[in-house]
């Protein structure tokens, strides 16, 4: 077996030492943000970054995002670490000196962050490859945060095959966790979501002669009611679903009944089996009401990923990796939320978890929520996150098997 020389200690401390070059590269990637699948400077400027590093890249997959591979040329497990790369259509709000300079984007959700610590565990980790047994693979993925998500292209791809990964790690910021602790949770995190839009075709008519015409607003209001009953008389009430509509687009003017209306939802359930159901039961409810009154549904699926779901063997590796990094820091045990994350679609291939960085700071207001126009980070944050996450491969690197049951 390969002895492991580099002391957990020692990663501290050298992710310590980063400190500066990190925050400058956080910054330099805060200022100009790109949304989902148009990551094309940021997506160029990690690649140079992880070519310095004298990594194999992979690129070819699409036109944003790319992996690259750490091979320590010794027999392993391999080891992923994901990181998303793309913004929000958000209008910062922070007044930091640093902030965007793409009008209309924002990296409100901090992925500015994961990039830069993933950035700072390739190189911690090519620098001891000669202490590593294994492979690594680094992931910047693009469009997590705009539907149907990068993370399927990515595995089609085949991101976790050749070398066939065994493992993944990733982090997500989260200011509600004070900085300088982690957060984690067996099991179900994150719910599924499944992101739809419904076309609720009538017959347009004079609004005076309801009567010889089909209205789709008013169809579209009886749609939206009747599949709240998915929720309240077709759900197993203690199981925690909501179907929740964000835009209802139709009409030409008041004296004219709309032909057609077109409706943004979403739905999040924590359960497997039941948001496999979903698509079916929004389509058949919504077709049988449109059905009643004369008029008819289509409906196109945007996005559908599964619940996400910490594999407890990994969560365990993650956090006697911190412990043995930060022994005076705090795990804390994080709730449910019925946001999404497509992460989940790589956890429904391997084993793997994402534990949440601790970046809140009340003082420097490092308060506000995920999506926030005024989202900001304590940066003392990203070196914990580069000592965690790096402590976390390699020692799954010379412990995996499997990992105990």
């Amino acid at each position: 077996m390969h002895e492991l020389k580099t002391s957990y200690g020692a990663l501290a401390a050298e992710a310590a030492a980063s400190a500066k070059s990190l925050i400058a590269l956080r910054r330099r990637l805060h200022q100009y943000p790109e949304v989902g699948n148009q990551e094309y400077r940021t997506t160029a400027l990690l690649k140079r970054e992880l070519q310095r590093l004298g990594l194999k890249i992979v690129d070819g997959h699409a036109a944003t995002g790319l992996w690259a591979e750490l091979d320590t040329g010794r027999e392993g497990p391999v080891i992923a670490i994901r990181t998303d790369i793309d913004a929000l259509p958000v209008v910062e709000e922070t007044g930091l000196p640093f902030a965007s300079k793409i009008k209309g984007a924002m990296h409100a959700c901090g992925h500015d962050v994961h990039m830069a610590v993933l950035i700072g565990v390739a190189r911690l980790l090519t620098r001891h490859k000669s202490d590593l047994i294994g492979k690594v693979k680094f992931i910047c993925q693009p469009a997590e945060e705009i539907p149907p998500g990068g993370a399927r292209p990515l595995i089609t791809a085949g991101v976790l095959e050749r070398p066939k990964v065994d493992v993944i790690l990733s982090l997500h910021v989260d200011s509600g966790l004070p900085v300088g602790s982690i957060g984690l949770r067996d099991g179900v995190n994150m719910a599924s979501v499944y992101d739809f839009d419904l076309r609720i075709i009538g017959r347009s008519g004079h609004a005076a002669m309801p009567h010889r015409a089909v209205d789709a607003i008013a169809v579209s209001a009886e749609v939206i009611s009747g599949l709240q009953q998915i929720v309240s008389r077709m759900t197993d009430p203690v199981e925690p679903l909501v179907i929740s509509f964000g835009a209802v687009k139709g009409g030409l003017a008041r004296n004219v009944v709309a032909g057609e209306v077109i409706i943004t939802g979403t739905a999040r359930s924590l359960n497997a089996a039941g948001s496999k159901k979903l698509p079916s039961q929004i389509k058949h409810t919504a077709a049988q009401i449109a059905k009643a009154f004369g008029a008819r549904v289509e409906i196109v699926s945007i996005a559908d990923y599964p619940p996400l779901k910490a594999d407890p063997r990994v969560n365990r590796f993650i956090a006697d990796s911190f412990r043995a990094v930060f022994p005076r820091g705090k795990i804390h045990q994080i709730p449910v939320v019925m946001g999404g994350e497509d992460f989940a679609c790589y956890l429904e291939k391997i084993p793997g978890s994402m534990f949440r960085l601790g970046v809140g700071n009340k003082k420097i207001g490092a308060d506000k929520p995920w999506h926030h126009p005024a989202y900001m980070i304590d940066e003392n944050a990203i070196t914990v996150g580069v000592a965690t996450m790096a402590a976390a491969a390699t020692n799954l690197l010379h412990n995996w098997n499997g990992g105990p049951r």
